[in-house]
C-alpha cells in the first residue's frame, strides 16, 4: 500500500491515475479547485468501501498560500508520500494575472510544482525511495524561457506561456535533483503521450480549434496514457533525475538540463516568492 499525492486528480490523467491507485489499495489524496468533482471522487471511493483511503484537499494551486495551505494538509494526513503526481494545468489565451500578482501560467504550471516538490522532500525520503513524477512535457525544442520577461508582460501568447512552462519545469528536475537527489526520493519529469482527454484550458477560437483537433488526433484513453506512470511509482528510476517520453528514457541534454540556467532559475524563483 503506497500513499499517493495526484494534483489534477478530478480530471482526465490526473482522475484516471488517481481512481486506479484507489482502486488497487492505495491511499490517495487528490489535489484539485472544483469540490463537486471532490465529492464526486470520494463517492465513487464509498461505493468501493475505500472511502477510508481516499482524500480530496479543494484548491487553487495558481495561489502561493493554498500551496502552503496544501502542505500542511498533506503532511497531517501523510507521514511518508511515496509519489507527489503533478498534473494540474491550465491553458490561457490571454493572458491572466493572480490575486497575489503573478501572471497565472507560471504560478499554476511552474511554481506550484516547485513549491510542492521542495515542502514534501522529507516525506518522500521517508516512503524510500518516494518519487516527484512531474508530468511537464520534457525536452520539447518549442519556446524559450524570457529569462527577463517570465510572467510575460511583454506580447503574452499563450502557448509560449505553455512552452516555457515546460523548460522551467526541466530546469527545475534540474536544481531539485541536485538539492536532493543524494538521498532516497527521485525526480522524474514524463510526457504520457498524446491523450484524448484533451487540454484544460479558456480558448480563443483559433487556439480551440488547435486544441480539439490534438484531442480527436491523440490515439489513447487517459486510462491507457497511465500505464507508464504506475511504473514509475511502483519503480523509481535508480537515477536522481530522469526524463520520460511515455516509457522511453530521453537523453538529459546539457543544452537543455543546464545546472547553470537551473541556478539562475532558482534565484529568480525565490526573488518572486519573496515579494509575495
Amino acid at each position: 500500500m503506497k500513499n499517493i499525492v495526484i494534483t489534477g486528480g478530478t480530471s482526465g490523467i490526473g482522475l484516471a491515475l488517481a481512481r486506479h491507485c484507489r482502486d488497487r489499495g492505495d491511499n490517495v489524496l487528490v489535489v484539485a479547485p472544483d469540490p463537486v468533482k471532490g465529492a464526486r471522487f470520494i463517492e465513487e471511493a464509498e461505493e468501493k468501501g475505500a472511502g477510508k483511503r481516499v482524500f480530496f484537499v479543494q484548491a487553487d494551486l495558481s495561489l502561493v498560500s493554498e500551496n502552503k495551505r496544501v502542505l500542511k494538509e498533506i503532511a497531517d494526513t501523510f507521514t511518508a508520500v511515496d509519489a507527489l503526481v503533478l498534473c494540474a494545468r491550465f491553458f490561457r489565451s490571454y493572458r491572466r494575472v493572480t490575486d497575489e500578482g503573478i501572471e497565472h501560467n507560471l504560478a499554476l504550471y511552474y511554481l506550484s510544482r516547485y513549491l510542492l516538490s521542495h515542502g514534501l522532500v522529507e516525506p518522500l525520503h521517508k516512503a524510500g525511495p518516494g518519487v516527484v513524477l512531474n508530468l511537464a512535457g520534457p525536452g520539447i525544442s518549442e519556446g524559450r524561457i524570457h529569462w527577463d520577461d517570465l510572467e510575460l508582460e511583454r506580447g503574452y501568447n499563450g502557448w509560449d506561456a505553455m512552452f516555457q512552462g515546460g523548460k522551467l519545469n526541466d530546469l527545475l528536475g534540474v536544481t531539485w535533483a541536485a538539492a536532493h537527489g543524494d538521498r532516497r526520493a527521485r525526480y522524474v519529469l514524463q510526457f504520457p503521450g498524446g491523450t484524448r482527454t484533451g487540454l484544460a484550458g479558456e480558448f480563443d477560437p483559433e487556439t480551440a480549434a488547435q486544441v480539439e483537433q490534438m484531442k480527436r488526433g491523440a490515439g489513447k484513453s487517459a486510462e491507457e496514457s497511465i500505464v507508464p506512470l504506475v511504473d514509475v511509482i511502483d519503480d523509481p528510476p535508480a537515477e536522481p533525475l530522469t526524463a520520460l517520453w511515455e516509457d522511453r528514457p530521453i537523453p538529459l541534454d546539457p543544452r537543455v538540463y543546464d545546472g547553470d540556467a537551473a541556478a539562475r532559475l532558482h534565484r529568480l524563483t525565490e526573488e518572486i516568492l519573496s515579494r509575495r
